[in-house]
């Protein structure tokens, strides 16, 4: 398989691996860079049915290159063995992500680790294995989906925000070690996006929390994403898109 191939302007067509990709944030990112022509290569967890039907509409859609990995980013062997089958990556756009709310005192932990697992040590696994060809290649970027709660935190969502602060820190850290080798890191930090993951709490309450006064949108995510992917010249910032939420 030819990692990278010939665009229909003529240009060399960038690769993009999309985690938590099955829905939410993830899916709109899929969307939004398949209509600018970004081959794909999309990683859930469980939903690979729902996978697999986003990829078919996609390639009809947009005729991109679309493959789908089910993998749990939380095993730093799956992530091995998904990464050496993915082959060349351009954008690493890592969203997946988990929550868990609830009093810290009530926490065990095992709920702790997974939560600090699935968000803040996939970093590491992910960008550990696709450091080294983008290091080579001289150029790649890493982009990490975070949350404002990881810069002022979330009261019951303490293991969330710890872990969602950390890739803030991890992005800044990594950028500088990247610079470089031309690989820009960034982060993207929404605000209350109408996704599953909100899906339990009212809405009405949850806007009148927001400056807007209104949830955003998984695609009003996806456009910022997009812009850092195509920007080569920002890194080591975190972009919030959270209506006016203070950070």
């Amino acid at each position: 398989m030819e990692a990278k191939r010939q665009s229909r302007e003529g240009s060399m067509k960038k690769r993009a691996l999309i985690t938590g990709a099955s829905r939410g944030i993830g899916e709109a990112v899929a969307r939004r860079l398949a209509s600018e022509d970004y081959d794909l290569c999309l990683v859930c967890k469980n939903s690979i049915e729902k996978l697999w039907l986003l990829a078919g509409e996609l390639k009809a859609e947009s005729g991109i290159s679309c493959e789908t990995y089910a993998c749990d980013v939380s095993d730093p062997q799956q992530v091995t063995s998904m990464l050496q089958q993915a082959g060349t990556i351009d954008v690493l756009i890592h969203n997946a992500g988990i929550s868990h709310i609830g009093l810290l005192s009530d926490m065990t932990l095992e709920e702790w680790n997974r939560v600090i697992d699935t968000n803040l040590n996939s970093c590491f696994y992910l960008s550990h294995g696709l450091i080294p060809q983008m290091v080579h290649r001289k150029e790649g970027k890493l982009l990490f989906v975070s949350s404002v709660w990881g810069n002022v935190g979330a009261s019951m969502e303490v293991a969330y925000s710890a872990s969602k602060g950390g890739i803030n820190s991890f992005t800044r850290a990594l950028a500088k070690e990247l610079a470089p080798s031309g690989i820009t890191v960034n982060s993207v930090s929404p605000g209350i996006i109408d996704t599953r993951m909100n899906a339990a709490f009212d809405k009405a309450e949850l806007a009148e929390e927001t400056p807007l006064e209104r949830l955003g949108t998984p695609e009003e995510v996806a456009e910022t994403v997009l812009f850092l992917a195509e920007n080569k010249y920002i890194t080591g910032q975190d972009i919030s898109v959270s209506g006016g939420i203070v950070v």
